[in-house]
C-alpha cells in the first residue's frame, strides 16, 4: 500500500525544515562552516532565492513524489524505506549534485569527510521525518 501524496508531502515539509536547520546549525559545528544548499544550488541555477526555491521544492514536492511512486520497492518499515531514501537522495547529492555545484566530489572542496558525514545526517532525518509521516496509519500487516 503506497502512503498518500498529502501526507508525504507533509513528511516532506518536516524533513526539509529540521534538514534546513541542520544545515544551518548542526553542520557548521561539525565541520566548521556553514553547509548552504540554497548558495550551492543558486550558484548553478542563477541566484540565491532560486537556490532556496528549488531546495524547498525538491523536499517538499519532488522528493516525495518520488518517494510515494518508489514506496512498495523499498523493504521494511515506512521509517526504514524512509532512511533507505535519505540514504538514495545523500548519495545522489555528494556524487552528482555537489560536484556541479563546487563542492567536490564527496564534498571535497567543503570540509570532506566531516561534511559528508553532516550531509548523511541531515539526510537521513529528512528520510526518516518523510518515512514516519508518510506512512502514519500504516500497519504492520501492510508494512
Amino acid at each position: 500500500m503506497k502512503p498518500e501524496i498529502t501526507k508525504a508531502a507533509l513528511g516532506g515539509i518536516a524533513g526539509t525544515i529540521v534538514m534546513t536547520m541542520m544545515m544551518m546549525f548542526v553542520a557548521p559545528m561539525m565541520t566548521g562552516m556553514p553547509m548552504d544548499i540554497a548558495a550551492m544550488l543558486g550558484g548553478m541555477l542563477g541566484g540565491y532565492t532560486v537556490g532556496m526555491i528549488a531546495h524547498i521544492m525538491m523536499g517538499v514536492v519532488i522528493f516525495p513524489l518520488i518517494y510515494v511512486f518508489i514506496y512498495t520497492n523499498l523493504p521494511g518499515s515506512p521509517i526504514v524505506r524512509g532512511l533507505i531514501w535519505g540514504v538514495v537522495l545523500w548519495l545522489a547529492a555528494v556524487v552528482i549534485v555537489m560536484p556541479m555545484a563546487g563542492a567536490g566530489f564527496l564534498l571535497s572542496n567543503i570540509g570532506g569527510m566531516m561534511a559528508v558525514m553532516a550531509a548523511l545526517l541531515g539526510h537521513l532525518v529528512y528520510g526518516g521525518l518523510l518515512g514516519a509521516i508518510a506512512g502514519s496509519g500504516e500497519t504492520a500487516a501492510h508494512a
